[in-house]
């Protein structure tokens, strides 16, 4: 097998196919990878079926298949190229397809970045990814693509999804969680379908599938009138807030008045998250009692720069020599 340098560790079994490579096996040690645009002077272009699939990284090499082994920083000794340690992986730009099975039971994996180019996912492209929550999608023209679509379409638990459009602006959004479930009626011989949870529409406020986030911010009143996660409202908010590409103007006022109503937990939230807090603090403008537990809080974790905004802020709002009184 022919070893060549590149940005992670990778062993890789491929096709030459009308122009491009197709990856029809791909294994790494790493927990963090990032598979390659270009093999052989050809643009990666399709994922096989079960290209990363653990369990098919020692089997026979197909006809006509090539191999090539990429390396970076060496693993450790007798680490296993099976993906089980992947937590992060970055498709090519290049690619066009994803095969059936692609990423089976990679349940390691919780954040995928990839491009809006992918024309094609196949069936059971995600099964078994328990643990992927977490989408970076960039977009490569002017037009959207229909990837976030099919992962919100085909993912029923909360996602995190970073859009980083051609322009360089930035939304974050936050597609909270549903459950669908099948019981068996025994007796009419089917099986009934239940959906529960405040994030259906969510994950169905596309148009041919396209991502409407006009439609995405008419949601929040339903969302807040349903039972629901309370700090996935404060993320969801926040993230709005914080990245308000096309931010509807009802949205505009309906977001910050939760921030305000729920400012202790919104500041707890974003110490344990690590944001900066100036413009939340500009958001809600917490009472005093609320800024004190949250300098509690802060000092508790080790948070120096939440604690400098946090004082700041207190000393501005409330300076001490406010309350000192003197009697005659």
């Amino acid at each position: 097998m022919e070893t060549v340098s590149g940005a992670s560790n990778w062993k890789l079994v491929f096709r030459r196919e009308g122009g491009g490579v197709t990856l029809l096996r791909a294994g790494t040690p790493d927990a963090r990878a990032v598979l390659p645009e270009e093999l052989l002077g050809l643009p990666v272009t399709a994922l096989g079926d079960r290209a990363l699939a653990p369990d098919r990284q020692t089997a026979p090499l197909p006809a006509g298949a090539e191999t090539l082994q990429i390396t970076c920083i060496p693993p450790e000794e007798g680490a296993a190229w099976d993906n089980r340690s992947l937590r992060d992986l970055t498709l090519p730009q290049t690619l066009k397809a994803v095969g059936d099975y692609a990423l089976l039971n990679c349940s390691a994996l919780s954040t995928l970045r990839i491009h809006d180019g992918v024309s094609r996912w196949g069936g059971g492209a995600l099964m078994n990814c328990r643990s992927l929550d977490t989408l970076h999608l960039t977009r490569t023209g002017p037009d959207q693509g229909e990837a976030l679509a099919w992962f919100a379409g085909e993912l029923s638990r909360e996602l995190d999804v970073t859009v980083y459009g051609p322009g360089g602006e930035t939304a974050r959004l936050l597609f909270p969680e549903y459950t669908e479930l099948y019981e068996e009626n025994c007796p009419a011989h089917h099986f009934d379908y239940f959906i529960s949870g405040a994030g259906y529409p969510y994950h169905h406020c596309f148009r041919q599938k396209r991502l409407s986030l006009k439609e995405y911010d008419g949601l929040w009143r339903d969302f807040l009138g349903m039972e629901h996660d309370e700090s996935a409202a404060l993320r969801l908010a926040w993230r709005r807030l914080r990245w308000p590409v096309d931010l509807a103007e009802g949205a505009a006022a309906g977001y910050p008045a939760y921030l305000k109503e729920h400012a202790g937990e919104a500041l707890r939230l974003l110490l344990e998250e690590g944001e900066a807090l100036p413009f939340l603090l500009e958001l809600t403008e917490p009472d005093r009692e609320t800024l004190l537990d949250a300098c509690a809080l802060a000092r508790e974790r080790g948070a120096t720069a939440a604690l400098a905004a946090l004082l700041e802020e207190q000393h501005r709002r409330f300076p001490a020599g406010a309350e000192k009184s003197f009697t005659l």
